[in-house]
């Protein structure tokens, strides 16, 4: 089954990293995954996240504030 997996930020810095951590671990590890960005600000309300950038894996809220190490965005994919 494929995995959603929304990004939540406005286009800053670290929301462009966290993109291609995410990018980098689904491609190296050929996991089915469909990748959003989600840049608008009020959708990004709708998930009462207030720092940016945000990962969300099938409407979970998994990771906020920062940008993760690749290890890390692997182990919750499994």
């Amino acid at each position: 089954m494929s995995k959603v997996i929304k990004i939540l930020g406005t286009g800053c810095p670290k929301c462009k990293s966290m993109t291609a951590v995410v990018s980098d671990v689904i491609a190296e590890n050929n996991i089915n995954a469909t990748v959003e960005k989600v840049e608008d600000i009020m959708e990004i309300m709708k998930y009462n996240v207030m720092t940016t950038p945000a990962l969300v894996i099938d409407d979970v809220i998994t990771i906020k504030g920062r940008v993760p190490s690749k290890d890390e965005v692997l182990a919750l994919f499994k």
